[in-house]
This record gives C-alpha cells, sequence and structure tokens, in this order.
C-alpha cells in the first residue's frame, strides 16, 4: 500500500516540471549553447581571417592576456571605471538624490525625476554622442567655462577615463535612485522622529538609522550596477573608442578590438571569459555579504 501510494506521489512531482519545461529548452539552447560555444572558442587560434584550420590551443589565450601590457591596462582601466562611476558615483549620488527628494515639494521631486530617469531612458550609444558633444573641446562644457571666464579642458585627451565615468554616473544614477527611494519609503517613519527627538542630527540618522536599515537595497543595488558598469561599450565606444592610445580601453572595449578588429576571435573570446571571471568574483563579494545580513 505505500509503494503504491508513493508510486502515485511521484507522478504529480514529475508533472509539475511540464509547465517550464518549455521555457528551460529555450534557455538551454538560446543560452546554454552559445555560451558552451564561446567557451570552446576561447581555447582555439580561431581567427576571423579566411583561415582553412582552427586548433585547440589549450590555455595559450590565458597565458597570452596575462603577459599582455594591453590586457593588464585594461583591467586597471576597468576597476577603475567601476569604482568611479558605480561603486562611488552612481550608489552615492542616487542615495542623496532619493534622500533629498523625500524632503524636497512635489514640483521639485517630478522635475528632478523626470531629468534623471530622461538619462536613464536614453540608449546608450545616444547618451555616449550626447556626452562627446558636451565634452568636446568645441563642445558644450567650455561653452558653459567660457561664460564664466574660468579655463577651458580637454578631459576626452587629457583624462579620458574619468570623462567615460563621468558619462557613465549620468545616464545610469536613474537607477540607484529609484532603488533607494523605495527603500527609504519602507522605513517606519517612528524610527526616524524617535531618533530626531533624541537629539541625533542629520548625519548622525543617516548613518546610525537609515543606512543600517537599507544596506540589503545597498549590496543588491551595488551588486547590479556593478555589473551592468562591467560591461559598458556602447558610452565608451562612442565618446573615446578606448582612446587616446589605449587610456580609456576597458575590458569590454579591448575584448571588440581583438576579436573584431584585429581577427583574434579566439583571443577575444577567452577575455570575455575572464571579463565573465572579473563579475562573478563581485557577485559572489556581494552575495556574501547579503547572505550575513539574514
Amino acid at each position: 500500500m505505500s509503494a503504491l501510494t508513493t508510486a502515485r506521489g511521484r507522478g504529480p512531482r514529475r508533472l509539475r516540471w511540464l509547465p517550464i519545461a518549455p521555457a528551460t529548452l529555450l534557455l538551454l539552447l538560446f543560452l546554454g549553447g552559445p555560451i558552451a560555444y564561446c567557451v570552446y572558442i576561447a581555447f582555439t587560434d580561431m581567427q576571423l581571417t579566411g583561415a582553412s584550420s582552427t586548433h585547440f590551443v589549450g590555455l595559450d589565450n590565458f597565458r597570452r592576456a596575462f603577459v599582455d601590457d594591453e590586457f593588464l591596462n585594461a583591467v586597471v582601466l576597468t576597476l577603475v571605471f567601476t569604482v568611479l562611476s558605480s561603486i562611488v558615483g552612481q550608489n552615492t549620488l542616487g542615495l542623496g538624490l532619493a534622500a533629498l527628494m523625500r524632503r524636497a515639494s512635489r514640483p521639485v521631486r517630478t522635475l528632478t525625476g523626470a531629468i534623471v530617469i530622461a538619462a536613464w531612458v536614453l540608449p546608450e550609444i545616444v547618451a555616449g554622442f550626447l556626452l562627446y558633444a558636451f565634452f568636446e573641446r568645441r563642445g558644450t562644457l567650455n561653452d558653459i567655462l567660457g561664460l564664466l571666464h574660468l579655463p577651458s579642458q580637454n578631459w576626452l585627451f587629457t583624462l579620458p577615463i574619468l570623462a567615460v565615468s563621468f558619462a557613465n554616473v549620468w545616464r545610469g544614477t536613474a537607477f540607484s535612485m529609484l532603488v533607494y527611494s523605495a527603500a527609504l519609503g519602507d522605513i517606519p517613519q517612528e524610527i526616524t522622529e524617535a531618533a530626531e527627538v533624541d537629539g541625533a542630527s542629520g548625519w548622525q540618522r543617516m548613518w546610525r538609522v537609515t543606512l543600517p536599515m537599507i544596506r540589503r537595497s545597498i549590496a543588491t543595488n551595488l551588486m547590479l550596477n556593478t555589473l551592468q558598469t562591467l560591461s559598458v561599450f556602447g558610452l565608451i565606444w562612442a565618446m573615446t573608442r578606448g582612446g587616446p592610445g589605449t587610456r580609456s580601453q576597458t575590458l569590454p572595449v579591448f575584448m571588440y578590438d581583438q576579436a573584431f578588429l584585429k581577427a583574434l576571435i579566439g583571443y577575444g573570446t577567452a577575455v570575455a571569459l575572464l571579463l565573465l571571471l572579473v563579475g562573478a568574483l563581485f557577485s559572489l563579494v556581494y552575495l556574501r555579504l547579503l547572505r550575513e545580513e539574514v
């Protein structure tokens, strides 16, 4: 009797997978398949030059990367770009805007939100051209500096990684602002009022009350922003194409240059896998922080 009951129980459990089977199959076909093929390419000398054959080269592409000065430069610039524009820029500015908008009047909140979100919804390539026009030597920024009788700048040449970092902050801050606006809205008003009655200043309330209560939102926002920033390509390509030289060539730009401009598709794919590994390491750190908060 128990065996019959067990057999009957297994039937419904097996059928529970049936509704998601088509979606699982499509994911394996259109996501898992290309990823597996990319992993294969990374271990070959495949080129886009019409070579008659492709050979398996093992770890040669990865060894080449770690002795390639341009690759190491791209790693450093990717970390600088990520820290400046995502971890510091978007995260801090998004939190500041969310906190200020809670105290602002409705017209100010509406106007500020519209301006910030407008930058976010722009296609990446369009935002890149807009910021190029802003920073270019004959662009908007120098016109403003000229009206203020201040020295002109040429950041696209002298500080290109700073220029593209600022552009990414301008474009991506809206996401952080929306995340933190929702998180701040969930804080019970009684807690902040009690801290204010106890004599806590605005900074003390932010540091000792608000930030601890939204720490999970902070970790989640940091993870999502970091992963998005690591993959930024169109914005940098439109503004500097990784130049001058290689002074703003982050890993996605370096990968594109090697795979498609220099036709080294095997080497470029190996760099893409290393970039995937960097993103995975960041994700593990943030997931560990989230787990510790449970």
